[in-house]
């Protein structure tokens, strides 16, 4: 949403299918790059690519170290070869601050964003020069119908220009800076239909990473509600490892690929599945508390954890509620360079990728 552009960012308006753009997400363990073609109304999976960082490039979704995590793009479009260069990025939800105003509907975009840059000062607690800001028109105001509601939203810019330096040392242009909440929401369209979703229905998107899990809540296709804790799969990793003494990446390896002793099913993988179930109903409870809501109508797991065996069956089985693992491309055409079955066990961990890659050229 946050478009990086010489002085005050503008707006990128809704993603065009005629054009898309390199997806990268940079998480706080790895690095995923996707692209997708435009195919009539929908997409093409054309590659993807998951290089992980060195540990602590990136902390608490901030990147610490910007040439590690240039490298690692550099690494990933070599692998990827990418038949484009220009990509989009995302920050994250807890960075950014976000505010609906209303403004006369009569105002061009021009006059808009020069009227949010005199004004900045009511609605951003920041110096003007150390943020990004944006804007989109949204729907027409219920009291008003000579004004039009405007969704602002405001970054440092530091969190901006870090990533745009990493992909320019990843030899690629950033051309949106976008949100990962609305990154996850563009994906959700190409999730809603697996699901029978209907328009009153409430989904939550449950996007469990290596160290944080965050909850989207989509209603109607929009997010209404998103929240992050620090929880994720390296808890299970890192259990794996003191117990048998292994490496970060032999414990990653082992527990995709197998070759385990026995007791890790029972003594470690079982109790971190309980644990990742009460992490779901606490966050959920959170939304209860916070909104009319009291249950949701459908769960999306996403992340790497959502790769577990069996642990969607448990968190309904619990829960009470239809859960499945998120797929986007599961209706695509894939390209054939693409390893199918490593792309099953992966896509959970795509949708902020997928979302981005979606984004029309601007």
């Amino acid at each position: 949403m946050l478009e990086k552009l010489a002085n005050v960012p503008a707006l990128a308006k809704i993603g065009k299918r005629s054009s898309t753009l390199l997806g990268i997400d940079i998480s706080s363990t790895s690095v995923k790059i996707l692209q997708m073609s435009p195919v009539g109304y929908s997409y093409k999976l054309e590659n993807y690519v998951i290089r992980p960082l060195p540990a602590n490039a990136v902390v608490e979704k901030n990147i610490s170290d910007i040439d590690a995590v240039g490298e690692c793009i550099l690494s990933a479009v070599t692998i990827l070869k990418p038949s484009i260069k220009d990509a989009a990025v995302a920050v994250a939800g807890s960075a950014v601050i976000t505010k609906t105003i209303e403004m006369n509907s009569s105002l061009t975009d021009s006059e808009m964003e020069n009227q949010i840059v005199v004004e900045a000062d009511q609605y951003i607690p920041y110096p003007l020069e150390e943020v990004a800001i944006d804007f989109e028109r949204q729907e027409l105001s219920e009291r008003n119908p000579d004004m039009v509601e405007v969704l602002l939203a405001a970054c440092r810019r530091e969190n901006v220009d870090t990533r745009v330096t990493a992909l320019e040392l990843g030899s690629l242009t950033a051309r949106v800076v976008d949100i990962e909440a609305y990154a996850i929401e563009r994906a959700f369209t190409l999730l809603g239909e697996q699901i029978g979703v209907d328009d009153d229905h409430t989904v939550a998107i449950v996007d469990i990473g290596a160290m944080t899990t965050t909850l989207n809540v989509i209603l109607g296709g929009k997010t209404i509600y998103t929240r992050e804790q620090m929880f994720g799969g390296m808890a299970l990793s890192e259990e794996v490892q003191r117990r048998f003494g292994l490496s970060a990446v032999e414990a990653e390896t082992a527990m995709k690929r197998g070759g385990l002793p026995d007791e890790y099913e029972y003594e470690i993988l079982a109790p971190f599945k309980e644990t990742v179930v009460q992490q779901i109903s606490q966050t959920l409870q959170f939304f209860f508390s916070s909104s009319h809501y009291n249950e949701v109508d459908h769960i999306l797991l996403a992340g790497g954890v959502a790769a577990i065996n069996g642990l969607p069956d448990m968190v309904q089985e619990i829960l009470s509620t239809p859960v499945r693992v998120a797929n986007p491309f599961l209706n695509l055409p894939v390209s054939s360079r693409v390893n199918k079955s490593m792309l099953k066990n992966d896509a959970p961990s795509l949708l902020i990728a997928c979302g981005l890659a979606m984004r029309g050229e601007y």
